[in-house]
């Protein structure tokens, strides 16, 4: 096998490597984006489910001076 030829195949890997990194990264990305959207959406369905069951708490504030 003469040199340029395995300079190819050798710089084509890189290539091919490079490439998968990106889309990993890119999938990584994605799902850490998904993890918090649906850390956001329990939250909010907690406290909504919470005033659901108990309207009356939380709504008004007493105070005597």
């Amino acid at each position: 096998m003469d040199i340029a030829a395995m300079s190819m195949m050798l710089n084509q890997g890189k290539v091919q490597q490079q490439a998968s990194l990106s889309v990993m990264k890119k999938a990584m990305d994605t799902s850490e984006n998904n993890g918090k959207a649906l850390t956001e959406m329990i939250n909010t369905s907690t406290k909504t489910m919470e005033l659901s069951v108990n309207p009356h708490l939380g709504g008004n504030l007493d105070l005597k001076l």
